[in-house]
């Protein structure tokens, strides 16, 4: 197939979007599927582009703006006619979306008028962020832009059981659920840093948290475990509210932004893997933890309730009870042979849960996207001909 992958972030800023549209191209192209990736541009990355984690795939850049407060996250304009354009010189069988709200939404209106099969994919819970950035009045608006954007694609993809019902109470309709995977060759319990412990906890346990520094992560929360006797709080990670945290969490070790081998190892190193914030549509960090053989305590909505089995690999809370949260925290901090158990099982819980596994799962989508919108025979031959293609 040929795949048209439009990705609302991209590198160099690395998040959960990013993250999932690198492990796909990387898994699409493995599998001898052509795959064109159309993302925002950065000041020193404009126009098409190779990247090096991505051979043979080609990158488009659409001129974009930093978002105000949050300069990392950009924000891509771009007309449905140049989207039109792009496309049809890729002439893909399917375009894939991932986490539409601005350029993704002009992909979707441009694969719509062009008859082209189109993948929306779930990922961030905007309308959720209102509310978070003070501007609550206008989740209704949100929601309203969500439920046509997702309306107008031949399918739509989220990651969890709880973000499927939440589109589904929203008016959204054909959808459907996929994970997302995780790579167990990367993140193991072999890459416990024993001197780093050393030098960050000073011989105390490790709870530790992994993301995004900003206010719909709620790390505040993590102030109930800031003073714990015999435990130190490491955050990892960077956004506009490191300075803030700095504050509130005065006891707490700054690792800064970790990736690759580089986070594996920081990950494993944890005792204790905590995440507080209640609008993740999956929370891929809770897998990477659970793949380092870490234990893991999470607010009880959206994705964590997927991933974590109370009294199994970890525990979850009622939203908003830091009491709760901590009072889980000591019970395994306390509790070593619970810990270990919790680990060992937290291990195992993700070893099926692979890239290759779920993007098999998502070639079947693509199959049902086509199905549900074959092109019409003349569109196919004009767009073969674009690239070459009998």
């Amino acid at each position: 197939m040929r795949v048209a992958l439009v990705a609302e972030q991209f590198l160099p800023h690395v998040n959960g979007v990013t993250h999932s549209v690198l492990r796909v191209a990387e898994q699409l192209r493995a599998r001898g599927h052509r795959v064109m990736v159309v993302a925002p541009s950065y000041e020193k990355v404009r126009g098409p582009e190779t990247v090096p984690e991505l051979p043979g795939v080609a990158v488009e850049r659409i001129p974009s703006l930093p978002l105000a407060g949050y300069p990392e996250v950009r924000v891509a304009g771009c007309t449905v006619h140049r989207m039109q354009r792009l496309l049809e010189s890729f002439a893909p069988d399917v375009v894939h979306v991932a986490s539409p709200f601005v350029l993704g939404w002009r992909a979707l209106q441009a694969a719509a008028s062009m008859r082209l099969p189109s993948i929306a994919v779930y990922q961030t819970d905007v309308p959720g962020y209102a509310g978070r950035y003070g501007i609550g009045a206008l989740e209704p608006a949100l929601w309203a832009h969500v439920r046509t954007m997702h309306n107008s694609a031949t399918l739509t993809l989220a990651p969890s059981t709880a973000s499927v019902q939440q589109l589904q109470k929203h008016g959204v309709q054909r959808v459907h659920r996929w994970g997302r995977g995780v790579d167990t060759a990367r993140f193991r319990p072999e890459l416990r840093d024993d001197a780093w412990r050393e030098r960050v906890g000073g011989g105390r346990r490790i709870v530790g948290y992994v993301g995004r520094l900003a206010p719909e992560k709620q790390v505040a929360d993590l102030a109930v475990l800031d003073a714990l006797p015999d435990a130190r709080l490491v955050v990892v990670g960077s956004g506009p509210e490191k300075q803030a945290l700095r504050r509130a969490l005065p006891n707490a070790h700054f690792e800064g932004f970790r990736s690759g081998a580089a986070l594996a190892s920081v990950m494993a190193s944890f005792d204790l893997f905590v995440h507080p914030g209640e609008h993740e549509t999956f929370c891929q960090t809770i897998q990477e933890a659970m793949a380092c053989a870490v234990p893991v305590v999470a607010v009880g909505r959206g994705g964590p309730l997927d991933l974590v089995t109370p009294s199994h690999n970890g525990w979850l809370y009622p939203p908003g009870d830091t009491a709760r949260l901590r009072e889980h925290v000591r019970d395994l901090l306390g509790d070593d042979a619970k810990r270990l158990a919790f680990a060992a099982t937290a291990h195992r819980t993700v070893q099926d849960r692979t890239w290759e596994s779920v993007c098999s799962e998502l070639l079947g989508h693509y199959e049902h996207a086509r199905a549900a919108s074959p092109l019409p025979p003349t569109l196919r031959t004009r767009l073969a001909r674009r690239v070459g293609v009998r």
